[in-house]
C-alpha cells in the first residue's frame, strides 16, 4: 500500500468516526445534561470496570453488583469537575462505544457489553492498546485510566496497591 493511500484511508476513517461519534451524541449522548454517566455510557463503563479490575472486584454476584454501583458513582464525582470541553469528548466516545458500530470499529468488540464475557472485554482493551491507531490508544488510555482513578479513590482499595495511605507531616 503506498503511503498516500494508507494517509488517505487513516484520515478517512477519522472523519468517519467522528461524524459518528458525533451523530451518535446527538441522539444520546454518553454524559447527561449534568455531566452523570447516561444509560449507554454506565453500561460501558460497568463491563469495562469488569475487565479493568478483575481479580479486585468481589467474587460474590450481588458483591460485584454492589461493588460496580459504587464505582459508577465514583466515576460520576471524577466526571463532575472535569472542563466543559473534555466532558463534551468523554460523551462522544462513550456515545459512540455504547451504539453497536462504535462497539465494532472502535474497541472490535462484536458482542453487546453486557454479552460479553470479562476475557472478551480483555481482549478488546488489549487491541485498542495495541492499535497503530492514536484514537484507538487513545480511547483505551481514557477508559482505563477513568476506571483506575474511580477505583482507587476510594481508601478501601488502596490496600491492594501495598499503599497505606500519606504519610503523616
Amino acid at each position: 500500500m503506498q503511503r498516500r493511500t494508507l494517509l488517505r484511508l487513516g484520515l478517512g476513517s477519522a472523519v468517519v468516526l467522528a461524524l459518528a461519534g458525533g451523530g451518535l451524541a446527538l441522539v444520546e449522548p454518553g454524559l447527561t445534561r449534568d455531566g452523570r454517566l447516561g444509560r449507554g455510557a454506565r453500561e460501558v463503563m460497568r463491563h469495562v470496570a469488569r475487565a479493568v479490575l478483575d481479580g479486585l472486584l468481589p467474587v460474590d454476584a450481588m458483591a460485584q453488583r454492589m461493588a460496580l454501583d459504587a464505582q459508577l458513582e465514583r466515576l460520576d464525582a471524577a466526571i463532575a469537575p472535569f472542563p466543559t470541553a473534555t466532558r463534551a469528548e468523554l460523551s462522544q466516545l462513550l456515545a459512540l462505544l455504547a451504539a453497536p458500530p462504535g462497539r465494532w470499529s472502535l474497541a472490535g468488540l462484536r458482542p453487546s457489553w453486557e454479552a460479553a464475557t470479562v476475557e472478551e472485554i480483555a481482549a478488546a482493551l488489549q487491541s485498542m492498546r495495541l492499535s497503530g491507531l492514536a484514537l484507538r490508544q487513545q480511547a483505551y488510555h481514557a477508559l482505563r485510566d477513568l476506571t483506575n482513578a474511580a477505583w482507587f479513590a476510594e481508601r478501601a482499595h488502596w490496600q491492594a496497591l501495598g499503599y497505606d495511605g500519606p504519610v503523616p507531616v
